[in-house]
């Protein structure tokens, strides 16, 4: 197998560097595209007139910055992943081609656990009676309710029972039949976050419910202005507020249970990824302090996969009768197939190991993008809890949140800004492998600098 590569245009960096840059030039300009296979390291060496340790070592820096990738008895090859970035940084790629996924709301989707999940699922198929397979219990299936009770209890420090949790379709759906049971009960205005997930705003809206904007700073919600606003709720998520990464501080837990208490009203606690802390335990549940006084939203978008479709929420009794009721008119409910597969992950601690081995492999993936930050773009201000899927790196003074954006999206960057006051960009790592963080950095940084000129 022939490839040129002609070192003599090159100059400067010892051999091996001219060897490994034609090589990286050869895949960023789509000449070698992603899967093409490249010539043994002794039939490289021959065709270029160099010493076999000089292609050998090129092709171990290539594969380890993710250009190529080596297989025992299958040679080397380009890396062909959609997700990979063979152009440079500075190079415009077609709209909708994702090169680097610095998405900040998906979990690694290569650690979802398959073949547990068939297991599961197959213990389930083979179990279950005729009779199950009808339609759905609205609240959801007594096995996954009754897990979710002792496991949100053990994990979350929530307080319930079984009978006060009502399965979903994910928090999404969840929020958007708990906002029609509270209209029909005379709900008309909710306090949402402001930066924040755009989902409450959207189905508050959507329920005909007005959504009130309440700033967010480094400690969570500004809970002191709930006392100026007449609202009926308010939804936050506490424990990692998205997209600024903030904890809701110890004092305003505190002062938001004795707001809701004093005016009848309650908190939605959008508990979506709290499992993922890395620096010490994560904080328990707002639920635990008042189960009277709020409703607790939780899914397996970010533990195990988005496609599961499955959430839960935890509600006083009246509550949860009343979304179960509705559930039941709208139809949708979730497969009981899939709640009773997860009930069976539960119970036999299959969830706990797999989110062991997730908490492992996104605490490596934040170190690395941190230590490319930190090469790359010194200037970053990282904000946020060690926690969740994702960094936020606040930009420099004059730099446009918009601007950078749309400028790391042309390069094909996969990202999401905070959308507040203080210009951020959120970046999400739990399906950047190791070898890709440098380049997706690289080319972020491209991006910042377009920006700015």
């Amino acid at each position: 197998m022939d490839l040129h590569l002609d070192l003599s245009d090159l100059s400067g960096g010892s051999l091996r560097a001219r060897v490994e840059q034609a090589l990286r030039e050869a895949v960023r300009s789509g000449r070698l595209g992603p899967g093409s296979r490249l010539p043994s390291t002794r039939a490289l060496c021959a065709q270029l007139g160099v010493s076999r340790g000089v292609v050998v070592e090129a092709y171990s820096q290539l594969a380890a910055e993710g250009y190529l990738q080596t297989r025992r008895g299958g040679g080397t090859s380009v890396a062909g992943t959609a997700l990979s970035a063979w152009a440079s940084p500075a190079s415009v790629t077609p709209a909708g081609v994702v090169r680097h996924d610095l998405n900040p709301y998906r979990p690694a989707l290569d650690g979802f656990p398959k073949a547990a999940w068939l297991s599961a699922l197959t213990r389930v198929l083979h179990e279950i009676p005729d009779e199950r397979l009808a339609y759905p219990d609205p609240a959801g299936t007594p096995e996954l309710r009754a897990s979710l009770a002792a496991y949100l209890g053990r994990v979350r420090g929530v307080r319930a029972t079984p009978e006060q949790i009502v399965i979903t379709g994910g928090t999404r759906q969840g929020v958007e039949l708990l906002w029609s049971v509270l209209v029909v009960d005379g709900a008309r205005r909710v306090a949402v976050e402001q930066p924040g997930w755009r989902g409450m705003s959207e189905t508050a809206l959507d329920a005909g419910l007005l959504p009130v904007p309440l700033p967010v700073d480094e400690h969570g919600l500004v809970v002191e202005r709930l006392w100026h606003e007449q609202v009926d709720a308010v939804a936050l998520a506490p424990a990692h507020q998205f997209p600024t990464g903030a904890v809701l501080g110890a004092a305003r837990r505190l002062q938001l249970v004795e707001w809701a208490r004093k005016h009848d009203a309650l908190i939605v606690e959008d508990d979506y990824d709290a499992e993922y802390r890395y620096d010490r335990q994560p904080i328990g549940s707002l639920q635990g302090l008042a189960a009277e006084h709020v409703a607790y939203a939780g899914s397996t978008s970010k533990t195990l996969a988005p496609a599961i479709r499955l959430g839960w929420l935890v509600l006083a009794p009246r509550l949860a009768e009343q979304v179960a009721a509705r559930q039941r008119r709208r139809g949708g409910m979730p497969s009981p197939l899939n709640q009773l597969a997860l009930s069976d992950l539960i119970e036999r601690g299959e969830l706990d190991r797999h989110l062991r081995r997730q908490r492992r492999r996104y605490s490596r993936r934040r170190e690395v993008l941190l230590e490319a930050l930190t090469r790359e773009l010194p200037e970053a201000r990282v904000s946020g809890a060690a926690a969740g899927l994702y960094v936020v790196v606040g930009l420099p003074d004059g730099i446009s949140e918009q601007a950078t954006l749309d400028e790391a999206r042309s390069r094909g960057i996969a990202i999401e800004g905070v959308g507040g006051s203080s210009p951020a960009l959120v970046l999400g790592y739990a399906n950047l492998v190791d070898a890709s963080v440098l380049p997706a950095v690289e080319a972020l940084a491209a991006s910042l600098r377009a920006a700015i000129e």
